[in-house]
């Protein structure tokens, strides 16, 4: 058999089996799942009139409102899905699990692969199910082309990617499941932090800086124009070079964590 033909067969395996984890023991996705549901009703249904006043003028209310959020919501719900990955790979090194599979023959990159491409199905899941939940309560993308579409689910994809392999970095280099938690809180944060839930230009000029310059609100502004027809500007390219820098600096960062010898 191939090196080739022996990594794919590996990493099926790694899929498979971090897939049937997720499916019996979903608390984890549960919990992570519910958190940007609970977001989006919140402030759609509690804060969507105040909000949308100050973003447009109080013309479109809260439907206005729903537009302008769902698509923060949805890269809220990634960063939130990761954790549960980097939580998944620190639960593994912990019980030993890894260290057995160092000493088994099988391709040494399946293991990784199987978690990263696992976590990533996860979000795409997630992004379904909260985008289901937005459309129930009436988000609308009416506008946007077939093209449109397949390039709003392309970023989604590559944003799942590129955190995933930030997240499984910060699994591998935690000591246990609950510092792999806390150390994967700034994919939850920095979407907060973000143009998620109001434009850059609303904020204080001494905090714009933070939301600009950081990889989710570009994202957040593709996702947006691609999806409500609002301009994208630079922030296409700026997406995806963020994507693909944190893509290249989580695969390099894993390997290495991976290869070391446990102490």
């Amino acid at each position: 058999m191939s090196n080739l033909s022996l990594a794919v067969r590996d990493s099926s395996t790694m899929l498979r089996r971090n897939l049937l984890h997720a499916r019996r023991y979903p608390s984890l996705t549960l919990n992570l799942l519910l958190t940007p549901i609970m977001m989006l009703l919140l402030f759609v249904y509690v804060f969507g009139d105040v909000m949308s006043a100050g973003i447009g003028g109080g013309e479109g209310g809260r439907a206005q409102y729903l537009a302008y959020v769902v698509p923060g919501i949805l890269l809220l719900t990634i960063g939130g899905t990761t954790v549960g990955s980097a939580v998944s790979v620190a639960t593994d090194m912990t019980e030993g699990i890894i260290a057995r599979f160092r000493t088994m023959a099988i391709h040494r990159g399946s293991v990784l692969v199987g978690h990263v491409l696992g976590s990533v199905l996860q979000c795409v899941m997630s992004v379904i199910l909260v985008g289901a939940v937005a459309v129930a309560i009436g988000f609308r993308a009416t506008d946007a082309t077939a093209v449109e579409w397949v390039l709003a689910v392309g970023l989604l994809a590559l944003v799942s990617l590129a955190l995933t392999w930030i997240a499984v970095g910060m699994g591998l280099g935690s000591p246990n499941a609950e510092a792999a938690s806390n150390s994967a809180m700034p994919l939850v944060l920095l979407p907060l932090l973000s143009s998620a839930f109001v434009p850059v230009d609303a904020m204080p000029g001494w905090f714009r800086p933070i939301a600009e310059y950081q990889p989710f609100t570009p994202a957040i502004e593709t996702l947006r124009g691609l999806l409500l027809g609002s301009e994208i500007g630079h922030n296409g390219w700026l997406a995806v070079a963020w994507c693909l820098a944190l893509t290249a600096l989580g695969y390099v960062w894993c390997t290495s964590l991976f290869v070391r010898d446990p102490k």
